[in-house]
């Protein structure tokens, strides 16, 4: 699928189009009757047809070549919105740039990085989710060192949590203890 021509600022020549979806071409393919589609609507018009969609001529998926450089590089220069306007990003780059921009912009949806947690956030924001965030963790505030979640607070129990461990590390004591007897 290609891209959105609504996204673009300007004029879109035509030959810049898909001829399956009519978006702006993404990743595209010519046919050797000049042609051009996406890669993906390529590929899937191809699964249950053998011909090209606009003038009908046989075509297998091994004729299909990259876009001619003019081509590509006309296609190159569109000048788009990121598709993060939405939300209020106002970077218009070039179609060769976008991809860059839009990985790294700051009103992108992203996860929150805490293990559980299904929030998505804009990056800009991600900062100030994380400190409040209920699955984020911490060390102890009590002093006996256990990262702990905000959301177990109310259940962690200093005590408990030591016991256990001297009990672990008693266990392990004692095994290796016995493993060096049984090889001496």
């Amino acid at each position: 699928m290609g891209y959105d021509i609504e996204r673009f600022v300007g004029y879109v020549n035509e030959g810049l189009l898909c001829s399956i979806c009519r978006d702006v071409l993404e990743d595209p393919l010519q046919a050797p009757c000049e042609h051009a589609f996406c890669t993906a609507c390529i590929h899937g018009w191809l699964v249950h047809h053998s011909n090209c969609p606009e003038d009908r001529q046989m075509i297998d998926v091994s004729l299909l070549r990259p876009l001619y450089r003019y081509m590509k590089n006309d296609l190159n220069r569109l000048q788009l919105h990121c598709k993060n306007r939405e939300y209020g990003c106002e970077m218009v780059c070039s179609l060769e740039s976008i991809d860059r921009h839009e990985r790294e912009c700051e009103y992108s949806q992203i996860p929150c990085s805490n293990a559980g947690c299904t929030v998505q956030i804009e990056r800009r924001n991600l900062d100030g989710h994380l400190a409040v965030c209920e699955y984020r963790s911490r060390e102890c505030p009590n002093g006996c060192g256990y990262t702990i979640l905000s959301a177990e607070d109310t259940q962690h129990n200093c005590v408990a949590e030591l016991r256990t461990e001297l009990e672990l590390l008693r266990y392990k004591s004692s095994v290796s203890l016995m493993f060096v007897l049984v090889w001496a």
